[in-house]
């Protein structure tokens, strides 16, 4: 069964992160700018390797182009 979790998006970090803010509530920090979708493919790997799927399991169901996204994982 696919699991769907909120993510706020902190681009332009000085570091990657990822912190657990509450069930299915996650807060992510990466160094990737916001252009041309860099920052969502650097989120889809950074949530790959956490969650330890493919990335190909891996979507934004909203939010591309927001920092407050909806995700699902398979």
């Amino acid at each position: 069964m696919p699991r769907v979790i909120r993510v706020h998006v902190q681009t332009a970090a000085s570091f990657e992160n990822i912190e657990e803010l509450d069930i299915d509530e996650y807060k992510i920090w990466t160094t990737a700018i916001p252009e041309k979708g860099g920052a969502n493919e650097s989120i889809i790997e950074m949530l790959a390797d956490y969650f330890d799927t493919a990335p190909s399991n891996i979507r934004i169901i909203s939010g591309n182009k927001s920092k407050h996204k909806l995700i699902e994982i398979k």
